[in-house]
């Protein structure tokens, strides 16, 4: 490739969107059709978080995790066969290391529904060997912006590194389930667009004190450091592409972005396509 594989920040959203793809799905999958093929994906998910140390899946076959209850039961039945790579996991931990995080394999662990259900619709033959990097529960935005910097490598290696969590995650107000999507939570998507375009990434790291109701859109923000996990893995002067996915449960806001190098069109991808 002539340029680093660009980064990605996906709204995972409830369990239920692996079985109702909605707009979000659609763009999802959309974009996975116009992307060259990665040689992997490297992804983190807020359902994945560990205590000192960041461990990285090195299972050949990383089996399906589901990690919810009191859902259908055809989402239990669901399975995302796609291959581990224990040599770009021992790559991912030496990354790590090398930029001072502690860091160990995993062997055992599996993909949460974090992982596998976005990649549903971003490769659905289930085909790319995926790893699969746990969260630090001690981060914030700053350290999260720097985890991304320490997997930034990857970019030129064909891998496609991928934040996984929600553009807005209040499940206080989840239970309502209403029709109408909550004013507040598209004052908070629109406002994270505009700065992200802006390139504003001081009022991004500080998105607490700058975005409309930032405490209700998260009241703890392990669901938006994947962003800064993204975004920190991107170039300085990224280009942002908003992959709207509307707003579900009236709370969940689902859309997604892609950072790609600013000398490369990141609507148009045609390097490594079929």
């Amino acid at each position: 490739m002539s340029t680093p594989f660009p980064t990605l920040f996906v709204s995972h959203g409830a369990p239920m969107f692996a079985i109702e793809p909605g707009l979000a799905g659609k763009r999802l999958a959309e974009l996975s059709r116009e992307l060259p093929r990665p040689d992997a994906i490297v992804i983190l998910s807020p359902h994945w978080m560990t205590r000192g140390e960041v461990r990285v899946t090195a299972s050949t076959a990383p089996k399906t995790i589901h990690d919810f209850g009191g859902f259908p039961e055809a989402l239990y039945r669901l399975q995302y066969p796609a291959p581990g790579s224990p040599a770009l996991a021992k790559q991912v931990v030496d990354l790590l290391r090398a930029s001072g995080w502690k860091s160990e394999l995993d062997h055992h662990r599996g993909l949460d529904h974090g992982a596998w259900v976005p990649l549903m619709y971003l490769a659905p033959e289930a085909d790319i060997p995926v790893v699969q990097v746990s969260m630090s529960s001690s981060l914030d935005t700053q350290t999260a912006w720097k985890l991304g910097e320490a997997l930034k490598p990857l970019r030129e290696m064909n891998v496609l590194l991928i934040g996984s969590g929600s553009l807005t995650h209040n499940l206080y107000e989840f239970r309502g389930h209403g029709a109408a999507e909550a004013e507040y939570v598209k004052q908070f998507a629109a406002w994270t667009k505009q700065a992200l375009e802006a390139r504003d990434t001081s009022a991004l790291l500080g998105y607490e004190a700058h975005a409309p109701s930032a405490k209700r859109a998260h009241p703890t923000d392990e669901h938006f450091l994947p962003l800064f996990i993204a975004l920190g893995a991107a170039d300085q002067d990224f280009e942002t592409r908003v992959l709207e996915g509307g707003v579900t449960y009236s709370v969940l806001a689902m859309d997604s972005y892609l950072f790609d190098s600013p000398h490369r069109d990141a609507t148009k991808f045609t390097e490594g396509n079929a």
